[in-house]
């Protein structure tokens, strides 16, 4: 198995995936901002703690650049899924608060892919899982630079499956919906309800009658993160309980 470095680690979804991929024998490395700390997770899963801003993109590159010195490899597997979000309706919304939530996801997510490249140029091959959104699909209200930035991801993934996969390198992508995790907390203030009738709400309008476990989309992340599915290219995974069928 290779060396996983995972953006966004330090709680919800990326914790998930850290435990599902360093379960399935890969040595994790795991990224959050500086003001989130991962040591203990990292201490947990025998993994190393790789701190950083990624929408800043040289901290990105001396973050990669510690990772591979440290573990001895270059990094084969990317899961990027650092992310930031706020609503706020368009008309009202900062314009340096929206900026950052697309430095941080879209940007973020090309800094990451262009600093692990060369290493897996060199190792012949690797794979990267961008997490992306249902919301890149569909847009949702008061959520346009979350929705924007999403979006911008599914045609990163596209596009970099075109241009990385004559090398070895497969980029595929997961489009979930809403997930049972804290991020929800943000949804619930901008909705002005309580977490659980936020829950609720999302629940009501997904087929399967329930929101996603940070593990179910892990499981999707680890199957993207098989080598063991070569041809497996540019595609979006939607885990989504059905509220898409996969249309878009």
């Amino acid at each position: 198995m290779a060396v996983a470095l995972i953006t966004g680690a330090g709680g919800g979804l990326g914790a998930a995936v850290a435990r599902r991929l360093a379960a399935d024998g890969h040595l994790v490395a795991l990224n959050d901002h500086p003001d989130r700390s991962v040591a203990a997770l990292a201490a947990e899963l025998d993994g190393v703690a790789a701190p950083a801003d990624v929408a800043d993109p040289e901290a990105v590159e001396a973050m990669v650049a510690d990772v591979e010195q440290r573990t001895g490899e270059h990094v084969g597997v990317l899961v990027a899924g650092a992310a930031y979000m706020t609503m706020a309706p368009f008309a009202a919304h900062d314009p340096d608060d929206w900026w950052r939530i697309v430095d941080v996801n879209l940007g973020g997510t090309f800094a990451c892919a262009q600093a692990v490249l060369p290493g897996m140029v060199e190792r012949g091959g690797g794979r990267m899982v961008l997490v992306s959104s249902e919301w890149g699909l569909i847009g949702w209200p008061e959520a346009t630079a979350y929705s924007a930035s999403k979006a911008g991801m599914i045609a990163l993934t596209k596009s970099l499956g075109r241009e990385l996969g004559p090398l070895g390198i497969a980029v595929n992508a997961v489009a979930p919906s809403v997930i049972d995790t804290p991020q929800l907390e943000v949804d619930a203030k901008a909705a002005g309800v309580t977490l659980d009738e936020i829950r609720d709400r999302y629940a009501a309008r997904v087929p399967l009658g329930r929101i996603a476990a940070p593990e179910e989309v892990a499981a999707a992340i680890a199957l993207l993160a098989d080598d063991r599915l070569p041809t497996l290219v540019g595609q979006i995974l939607h885990v989504n309980g059905g509220t898409t069928r996969s249309r878009a």
